[in-house]
């Protein structure tokens, strides 16, 4: 910005957004000087360097703007885990389903495991229907973003919301 520049040339554009050439820095600086405003170079890396004649002041308050919009803006991946056993009952499994459910309507990814203790790791046929289970009762308001799959003792699935907005 304005005396810090070292470039011997740049390429001016004045505070219209006009191209104005390539000038001597010096007299670009006597430009902006002139206009009562800086001079501030955008793109350092270009040959020769770009630089602007604008109100430095203003120039980084609408940059800090875009940033803090575009911050605004992102999401957040929530990881959410459902733990199930191969033997679970009836109505823990309801329970389990519709906690589920409820971490999938607030826009959170969900993990379903199973943990399988001692010699049920010979059953795996028996996570994996309890898994696709949970996928069954979850269909309307998940998809499948990874298939069952085992992870030393562990078999898991993934599920990701379905874009309400998009169905309907």
């Amino acid at each position: 910005m304005n005396q810090k520049i070292r470039a011997y040339k740049v390429r001016l554009i004045d505070q219209n957004g006009k191209q104005v050439g390539i000038k001597d820095t010096k007299e670009a600086l006597q430009m902006a000087e002139d206009a009562g405003l800086d001079l501030v170079l955008v793109a350092p890396q270009a040959k020769p360097p770009v630089a602007r004649i604008l109100n430095y002041g203003k120039f980084r308050f609408q940059q800090q703007k875009k940033v803090k919009k575009a911050r605004k803006r992102q999401r957040t991946v929530r990881m959410k885990e459902i733990r199930l056993s191969p033997t679970i009952d009836t109505n823990d499994f309801d329970t389990k389903r519709n906690q589920a459910k409820r971490f999938l309507h607030k826009g959170a990814k969900v993990r379903v495991s199973i943990w399988f203790k001692g010699r049920a790791i010979t059953h795996k046929e028996i996570g994996r229907g309890v898994l696709n289970k949970m996928y069954d009762g979850l269909k309307d308001v998940a998809k499948l973003t990874q298939k069952p799959k085992m992870d030393g003792r562990n078999m898991f699935l993934m599920l990701s919301p379905i874009d309400m907005k998009k169905k309907q």
